[in-house]
């Protein structure tokens, strides 16, 4: 595998492959490489000629320079875990390199950004997602985009975004990948203190919970999330949103008529956790495999699905 720091030294790297019909598989990440990633990255390798792996701590979408400072950094260790998995190249480029002095040109999604991490985060965050993403898929120009389902609505913004503008990019979602105990995993969970992750629990928990009450035949949003809500309360977490949306449109649904997104967000001693379920409104027996439990994101929340060999 070959680091690469530059968009000449990447498209120099690319251009062979492209001239020859290869397909390219791009994985974004911004480092902290966990068992995620790494699935994304074994499936990237699984279907495409050339997989090609981000490592970018993008400042664009942090809203606090502590956060931003604090965010995990490993990059030898990164690059051993890519390549394991399957990576050709690493493309770990400075700031600069992404936004060079006099840049002045953003992305912005409009609609799915204000709600959910939009309206936690502020719209900042999705304009700073939308515009590396938007420059990442012009450095590569890939065949596929490989994307977590943990970031369910950071899913969706982007395959609006690759419709929007016409991007010739397909995108392939792969489940949340968890910790037996159901943590999902997360570059954030190195800061957590071994106190902290127990706490950290409580988010599965919660999911759990209205998952449960689902498939024992409950059908009222509210009742669904005061369930998840008291699943938090041994643990004192107070979630900065817990809701349960449209997985299409992000907005709340009234009643639990079809397949909805669970979505939380709470900071755990000072370090911010986000995840997800879709909840089935019909009654049916819950697995007790983990990745059962969150689900797949409906094939209406992916971009095209005609994924190159």
């Amino acid at each position: 595998m070959r680091t690469l720091r530059t968009v000449a030294e990447l498209r120099t790297a690319l251009a062979p492959a492209r001239r020859a019909g290869r397909a390219i598989g791009l994985v974004p990440t911004m480092g902290a490489l966990h068992e995620g990633h790494l699935a994304l990255i074994r499936r990237a390798r699984e279907q495409c000629d050339l997989v090609v792996v981000t490592l970018f701590v993008n400042p664009a979408q942090f809203n606090e320079s502590s956060d931003l400072e604090r965010y995990p950094r490993r990059e030898r260790d990164d690059a051993g875990l890519a390549a394991e998995a399957g990576a050709d190249l690493l493309f770990a480029p400075a700031v600069d390199e992404v936004y060079p002095p006099g840049f002045a040109t953003t992305v912005e999604v409009l609609g799915l950004t204000d709600r959910l991490e939009g309206a936690a985060r502020g719209a900042s965050h999705f304009r700073g997602v939308t515009t590396v993403v938007t420059k990442l898929l012009c450095m590569a120009s890939p065949d596929v985009l490989y994307l977590g389902q943990k970031d369910a609505q950071q899913v969706l913004v982007i395959r609006r975004l690759v419709t929007d503008l016409n991007l010739a990019v397909a995108i392939e979602v792969q489940p949340t990948v968890r910790e037996r105990d159901g943590l999902a995993l997360s570059s954030r969970n190195a800061l957590l203190s071994p106190a902290a992750r127990e706490r950290a629990l409580a988010l599965h928990a919660a999911l759990r919970a209205a998952q449960e009450l689902a498939a024992a035949g409950e059908r009222t949003p509210q009742r669904l999330l005061d369930a998840a809500h008291a699943a938090l309360e041994p643990f004192a977490i107070t979630p900065e949103y817990l809701e349960l949306v449209d997985p299409e449109t992000l907005e709340p649904i009234a009643a639990l008529e079809q397949p909805a997104l669970l979505a939380i967000a709470a900071p755990i001693d000072g370090v911010r956790l986000i995840d997800n379920a879709i909840i089935q409104p019909t009654v049916q027996p819950l697995s007790q495999s983990l990745p059962a439990a969150s689900g797949p994101i409906p094939r209406s929340l992916l971009a095209a699905s005609d994924i190159h060999p």
